[in-house]
């Protein structure tokens, strides 16, 4: 019999930090005041803060147990499509903990950081390589804002040139967050629907593409995990129409050292440093994304920029193109020197990274075929998309499946996205799973599927096993608890 990794295990329950709390507990000792002491103005500070009365083993048993909690790449299969979530190397880890790095202050001069400047130079380079385009920018703080850099750059181009343009085409198969990007630049996005393989056709693209069109926002691999295979022909009809064509690399984990992004007609391209080269970005951060462009879009970089001298690395705003500054210093520079660290250890081998991903998913998607409705029956890149229209006849929906899962010992795949298919589950293996982690996760959603048409009720009160039952979410949503 197959053993899954779900179990009742011992999960210890813990009250908030303030029902612990007593009076006159410490968990810590301060230096010997070498000061008078001195009140406060109880006007300027207010009441103090209600901060509750902790001994230092109470603090490390709360954090303990609240860990035990969570579930992490480090715990196990972490399938999110759309959102690569791959073991990263704890070698990684140890290169961003260097003191040299860790503790260098933003506002040092450029003589006391020329390590740090050396590497944030040499990333640049490496990126540009590895996507083939020409310049790279590492300042935007995570994807979106990556994107939001490559809407302000194609602005500022098509001012350059004296041109008003309003509008950025958008597929419906781009990532969620490019047409809030477009629009935040004050571009009208644009919706174009795949066609009938999931992919964009130069056709529609044609239809919508004119003088008032300033570029389009493609996502290659697309969100249904295909390649548009279609655009070296979309990026020649952009371009007729003076148009840029910018590319979410968000998904670059299937496409590493393969794909020329320069090649194939991209003038813009963002990548996730937090995804696809090292850095998991569950829990909100801290995240990279560089914007990656051709040669006639470098003077709109943001700034400050790593320049290299006779005498060294320097910061330079000497670019009056430029979109401006992005961030109050140059990015999450921890993130940065993983991303430099993996790419310098993985070497060639970053290739192979991304054809073991592509074949993960492909292994998922055959073996799962008829299991669960596969909308797009046809090889896919490091992502699959299936959907519960098989279970739906049982009353049992994508939610279902997906909380059933975590009793197996799962992190559920993505559900309800791209919007495209409905009911989507959309699972990204990543290269990092051995084939009998995959096989296991093949076996339990096989299993649920079993479940769902012999005993759907089981579904619906899932999941049992876990620290949290089913929570009722309409009245989540609509009597929040904010109180913890």
């Amino acid at each position: 019999m197959t053993e899954f990794p779900g179990s009742i295990g011992l999960i210890l329950n813990e009250p908030l930090l303030w029902e612990k709390g007593r009076k006159g507990r410490c968990g810590m000792s301060l230096p010997r005041r070498d000061v008078e002491a001195a009140s406060l103005d109880g006007d300027l500070v207010g009441e103090p803060p209600d901060l509750p009365d902790l001994s230092e083993v109470e603090v490390v048993r709360h954090y303990t147990r609240l860990s035990q909690w969570n579930f992490g790449v480090d715990s196990g299969m972490y399938p999110l499509g759309s959102c690569t979530m791959k073991y990263n190397p704890k070698i990684n880890e140890k290169q961003a903990a260097r003191q040299g790095f860790a503790a260098a202050h933003p506002l040092l001069p450029s003589r006391l950081t020329q390590g740090a400047l050396r590497l944030i130079f040499e990333l640049e380079r490496l990126l540009a390589e590895i996507t083939g385009m020409d310049v790279v920018s590492l300042q935007p703080a995570a994807g979106a804002q990556g994107e939001l850099a490559g809407m302000l750059i194609i602005l500022a181009y098509h001012r350059g040139k004296g041109a008003r343009r309003t509008k950025i085409i958008v597929p419906d198969t781009a990532h969620g967050t490019n047409p809030a990007s477009a629009a935040l630049c004050g571009f009208q996005p644009v919706n174009v629907k795949s066609n009938e393989l999931g992919i964009l056709s130069p056709e529609a693209i044609a239809e919508v593409m004119d003088e008032d069109v300033a570029g389009i926002m493609i996502t290659n691999p697309n969100t249904l995990g295909l390649f548009e295979e279609n655009i070296r022909g979309i990026a020649e009809i952009v371009h007729s129409k003076g148009g840029l064509v910018y590319c979410d690399g968000a998904n670059m984990n299937a496409i590493m050292g393969i794909v020329s992004a320069g090649d194939i007609g991209v003038d813009i391209l963002h990548l996730n440093l937090h995804k696809t080269f090292s850095t998991p970005h569950g829990g909100g951060g801290p995240g990279s994304g560089p914007i990656c462009v051709r040669n006639y879009l470098e003077p709109f970089l943001p700034v400050p920029r790593v320049v290299r001298e006779k005498e060294g690395y320097r910061l330079s705003v000497d670019f009056p193109k430029s979109i401006g500054k992005l961030l109050a210093f140059h990015g999450n520079f921890g993130v940065m020197v993983k991303a430099y660290s993996y790419i310098l250890s993985m070497g060639s081998e970053l290739r192979k990274s991304s054809q073991l991903a592509v074949l993960n998913a492909n292994y998922v998607k055959e073996r799962l075929k008829g299991v669960l409705h596969l909308p797009y029956d046809r090889p896919c890149m490091h992502e699959c998309v299936f959907s519960d229209k098989f279970q739906r006849e049982h009353k049992v929906s994508t939610l279902d499946i997906a909380k059933r899962l975590m009793d197996y010992g799962f992190h559920p795949p993505t559900i309800y996205f791209p919007l495209v298919v409905n009911g989507a589950i959309m699972i990204e293996p990543t290269e990092t799973e051995s084939k009998e982690d995959l096989d296991l996760f093949i076996d339990a959603l096989k299993a649920i599927a079993a479940e769902a048409r012999d005993d759907p009720q089981l579904l619906h009160s899932a999941p049992t096993r876990c620290k949290v039952r089913r929570m009722d979410e309409v009245e989540a949503a609509r009597h929040p608890c904010l109180s913890g």
